[in-house]
């Protein structure tokens, strides 16, 4: 039996199908179903059933899965002691964080990281699922909720402002909120939004991404609750009121990580842009008056 061979056992069993668990993995179908002939062939025992064009796993399969995410958290381990050996900023660091975040606030300062770190690869990862970093599907994160406990360090880094803003060329009488479609009507910006549509009787537009809904208030559609630091820095959008609500940022990293100096590097340079996310024209008077711009 080759770990290469488990390893497709287990992407399959978390995925599903043969289809999904070959994207997962970069592979054609065919080369997904031959592996895991291999590791049926290798073990004599059938390891899946098709259900309803799910491959479920059979009591043999339970026990090969079990014993496949042991093996991988074993080989996980090796990596991470062995990368930990090279104590020099270089290689690659998967970074995953929210949209908004990777877009408007990671890409922009992005040049600064290479320019100190010219050895440095950043994967970032833009995804609103929380990914996983025990699996190594990501090195560090940032999340816009409080982490559940597991194997990774996860500290309270910064706050997400937000505030409401509309189009600058309209006023704000009469405009439809724009918000977050049904699936993520959780979030607490949607339901900050949702409270104040029932409260004015209007019917919002819905959308499924931050940014989609950036660019519909720029465009004239109606207003929304953005972050502040995206809205005070696009000029066809004006304010309304103060911080209206605001999200703490949390930031992850696998434990046997945190000490490798690429990993470390990452950190800092994230560490360095979390005072942007906060109110901006407040921040802004606050340097004023100690000084650090001129008025």
């Amino acid at each position: 039996m080759e770990w290469s061979d488990l390893r497709y056992v287990l992407t399959i069993a978390r995925a599903g199908t043969l289809a999904a668990a070959a994207r997962r993995l970069g592979v054609n179908q065919t080369t997904a179903a031959r592996r895991l002939a291999a590791a049926e062939a290798a073990l004599g025992a059938r390891l899946f059933e098709r259900r309803d064009r799910v491959l479920s796993p059979t009591k043999a399969g339970e026990a090969a899965i079990a014993r496949a995410a042991q093996v991988e958290q074993e080989m996980l381990a090796l990596e991470r002691g062995v990368g930990g050996a090279d104590a020099a900023v270089a290689g690659i660091v998967r970074l995953t964080a929210v949209p908004i975040l990777a877009n408007r606030l990671l890409i922009p300062a992005a040049p600064r990281l290479f320019v100190r770190h010219p050895h440095l690869c950043l994967e970032l990862i833009a995804e609103p699922r929380n990914l996983s970093l025990t699996r190594r599907e990501a090195d560090i994160a940032l999340r816009l909720a409080r982490p559940e406990s597991g194997a990774a360090l996860a500290r309270r880094v910064g706050r997400l402002d937000y505030a409401v803003y509309r189009p600058r060329r309209r006023n704000a009488d009469g405009l439809a909120w724009i918000t977050y479609e049904e699936g993520l009507s959780h979030l607490p910006q949607a339901r900050f939004i949702a409270a104040a549509a029932r409260a004015e009787d209007t019917a919002p537009l819905l959308l499924n991404d931050a940014e989609a809904i950036v660019q519909a208030v720029r465009a004239g559609l109606g207003k929304s609750l953005l972050p502040c630091f995206v809205g005070e820095r696009e000029p066809g959008l004006k304010r309304l009121g103060r911080v209206a609500l605001a999200r703490d940022i949390w930031l992850m990293v696998h434990r046997d990580l945190r000490a490798q100096a690429r990993i470390a590097a990452v950190i800092d340079w994230v560490m360095e842009l979390m005072p942007m996310c906060r109110d901006v024209p407040r921040m802004r008077r606050s340097m004023e008056r100690s000084g650090m711009v001129r008025r």
